[in-house]
């Protein structure tokens, strides 16, 4: 798999605003701040490694709208998010519902969070120099320059 400098950022700041949300809601919902330090340190390492991948298939995606795109890829997320954080809290907790209720509050959190997120990246260049230089190179173009 292909390294992107731009898709390592977005899963750093992803992971960063998901585990504070992921420590708050376990905390908030186990009334354990261990649990809720568990969960979002164990987080830290599935969430990585699954936000990257799903960003990478996602970067291959002919899908041009940016709403569209967006909540797809906002709801595609979700899916996974949502099942690792139950599993987790699932684990850690011992109890099911421990977990099926810190994953039903993240479906909510989460998907505000990063479709934000993604609207913000969206606008951001780091990381896309291809994409810079195929701008300009169309600008020019088009105003007879070249």
């Amino acid at each position: 798999m292909k390294f992107s400098k731009r898709h390592v950022a977005k899963t750093i700041t992803w992971r960063i605003l998901g585990t504070l949300d992921t420590f708050l809601l376990s905390w908030l919902i186990s009334s354990d701040i261990k649990v809720g330090v568990q969960i979002g340190l164990l987080e830290l390492v599935t969430k990585m490694v699954l936000y990257y991948a799903h960003e990478r298939l996602w970067f291959k995606s002919n899908i041009k709208s940016s709403n569209k795109r967006h909540i797809l890829k906002t709801f595609s997320w979700r899916a996974i998010g949502t099942l690792d954080t139950i599993i987790l809290a699932w684990v850690i907790t011992g109890n099911p519902l421990t977990g099926l209720k810190i994953g039903v509050a993240e479906v909510i959190t989460k998907m505000l969070l990063y479709f934000g997120h993604e609207k913000l990246w969206y606008r951001i260049d780091y990381g896309l120099d291809r994409r810079k230089q195929r701008e300009q190179i169309n600008t020019f173009q088009k105003s007879g320059e070249l």
